[in-house]
């Protein structure tokens, strides 16, 4: 059930700046959807990584609790589209794939969540730095 708009949840929108990558919409759409691969683009400071199915995978960062993201959407070499597999904190993190020429992509990842105002102030800088993180890394594949 969602919160009125002017109810004590407000929807938090973060998103990457675009990473071009050197592959086509096809190979990356691919490795975005192998979710044993998010564990390539992990922070440093990553405690726990384990894909549970082709669906769903866990990870935890040092001193977080674990948190299990499930695919929700994948519309081939356009968008991938995951979820908190948990109603208790409702987000999606999606990836944006546009391709560029035949072998460059320009991929924009996007985190969107409903939080109350006092979590919204203690997750936003921390997502926000796990959302870069995940961005450079996918430059770099």
């Amino acid at each position: 059930m969602k919160t009125p708009p002017d109810g004590p949840y407000r929807k938090m929108h973060i998103e990457s700046p675009k990473q071009r990558i050197k592959k086509s919409d096809r190979e990356v759409f691919e490795f975005l959807s192998e979710l044993s691969n998010f564990e390539q683009l992990m922070p440093e400071s990553i405690d726990k990584f384990q894909v549970l199915d082709s669906e769903k995978f866990l990870f935890a960062l040092k001193g977080m609790p674990e948190i299990v993201l499930k695919k929700k959407e994948a519309h081939p070499n356009n968008k991938v589209i995951l979820g908190a597999a948990s109603d208790k904190l409702p987000f999606t993190l999606t990836a944006d794939i546009h391709a560029v020429a035949e072998k460059e992509t320009e991929v924009s990842l996007s985190f969107e969540g409903e939080f109350n105002a006092m979590m919204a102030m203690m997750v936003k800088a921390p997502i926000t730095s796990f959302i870069n993180t995940l961005s450079e890394k996918l430059g770099k594949i």
